[in-house]
């Protein structure tokens, strides 16, 4: 009889490429092992991100960036957009409160001059526009203060800007950051730079109580494009012409599903296997999670198939143990 897998070793290895993919390195020497204690507890910490995720349905975060000045027009234009012309409170890196048109020409000469000399047009991008977001319902003030801690962590040397907007459905956070830190070192936020943006913005929301994840779209079996920013102004102002789709396609997109329900299906038949009947729950939880997320997809056989998958290694458990 084949022996039972470790399940906290599959929660681990799976776990890992479902949520913390940035991490994997691959081709280097053997690592070292994790004593008992702390693989139960990296375990632990896999096993709430997937009840989050496919039971409680914890609110997603959102950090996007949203383009970027490549000269101080740009920039400045930018500050006006995110402070309404002046009419809203920005916070800058020192935390200090700027407020009226005087204080964004200040901001502008301040950002122009303080470093590398920034010329009114420029070939290369010299500050990221960046807006982290929570779904309607989660309160404005907690996610400024979230925001807050997240740039003081992630954006430290930078000279930045943030500005809370309330006054639309989903509460966000607008920051503009200069590319060149104090130290003369450039900002280029790469994908894995982004994973770790949105779980250090969840970290310090979970710090206030508010319950937000940042599993990837892939992971929640999504793949939603979302439009830049100046799409959502000039869709605003009626000037947008051409309308892409939301849904992602493409290559890379199946190549990407197929290793997420590859994922899901090692943890889920390896839950299904144990002898703890909440362990067998939560694998019931992942075969609805993946039913429900594949559907729309269009390899319905596919998903179907990993359905059924799971739902076969499930009835192998003794229904005693289900009750």
């Amino acid at each position: 009889m084949a022996q039972t897998p470790n399940l906290d070793g599959v929660l681990i290895q799976w776990g890992d490429r479902l949520f913390y993919p940035g991490n994997r390195v691959v081709k280097v020497k053997p690592q070292p092992r994790l004593d008992a204690g702390a693989m139960r507890q990296r375990a632990a910490a896999i096993r709430e991100r997937i009840e989050a995720t496919v039971v409680r349905r914890a609110p997603q975060v959102m950090v996007k960036v949203t383009g970027g000045g490549r000269g101080m027009q740009a920039i400045a234009a930018h500050f006006r957009y995110i402070s309404k012309n002046g009419r809203l409170d920005m916070e800058d890196e020192r935390s200090e409160t700027l407020r009226g048109q005087d204080a964004v020409h200040e901001l502008t000469e301040d950002w122009r001059f303080g470093g590398s000399l920034i010329d009114e047009v420029g070939y290369r991008r010299e500050a990221f526009n960046i807006m982290l977001s929570m779904p309607c319902g989660t309160d404005p003030l907690i996610v400024q203060r979230a925001a807050r801690e997240f740039a003081q962590a992630e954006l430290a040397d930078h000279k930045y800007v943030m500005v809370l907007h309330d006054h639309q459905a989903n509460p966000h956070v607008h920051i503009s950051v200069r590319a060149e830190s104090r130290h003369g070192r450039r900002l280029n936020p790469r994908k894995t730079d982004l994973h770790r943006w949105r779980e250090t913005f969840a970290d310090k929301l979970r710090g206030y109580g508010i319950e937000a994840e940042a599993t990837r779209q892939a992971t929640r079996g999504q793949n939603m494009s979302h439009p830049d920013l100046w799409r959502l102004k000039a869709k605003e102002d009626g000037r947008l012409r051409k309308v892409r789709p939301t849904i992602s396609s493409g290559d890379k997109v199946g190549a990407s599903r197929a290793e997420t329900l590859k994922g899901w299906m090692h943890i889920g038949q390896a839950l299904a296997g144990s002898t703890d009947a909440r362990d067998v729950k939560l694998a019931g939880s992942i075969a609805a999670f993946i039913r429900e997320a594949t559907s729309s997809w269009k390899r319905r056989n596919e998903s179907h198939e990993i359905g059924r998958e799971l739902q076969r290694s499930a009835l192998v458990v003794d229904p005693q143990i289900r009750r």
